[in-house]
């Protein structure tokens, strides 16, 4: 059997780079905020939140507070925000079935 492989390269111009950036940063941002509400509410011993109830609370509080995070694509923490939901589920998968 045998695998092929592409590799790809992006050229972007400076103004790409710059939304990348920003795109990257607001992802980064909302999954730290989000894993600091995780960690706050294992800490207090309460459910740990979905990514659809970080992403309400994310709009309600966040947003209007960073302005920044209407610059790029809604898509951007809301996948951060279920990529930290997945992560969340794989560990607590993990932790119940070390003895």
């Amino acid at each position: 059997m045998s695998l092929a492989s592409f590799k790809t390269s992006l050229r972007l111009n400076n103004k790409q780079k710059t939304l990348a950036l920003k795109h990257a940063g607001t992802a980064r941002h909302a999954y730290n905020w989000g894993l600091n509400i995780c960690n706050e509410a294992m800490a207090n011993k309460q459910k740990i939140p979905t990514s659809v109830d970080l992403h309400k609370k994310l709009v309600k509080e966040v947003k209007s507070v960073h302005k920044w995070y209407y610059e790029v694509s809604k898509c951007a923490p809301q996948e951060a925000l279920r990529n930290l939901d997945k992560a969340f589920k794989n560990w607590l998968k993990h932790k119940h079935c070390q003895t």
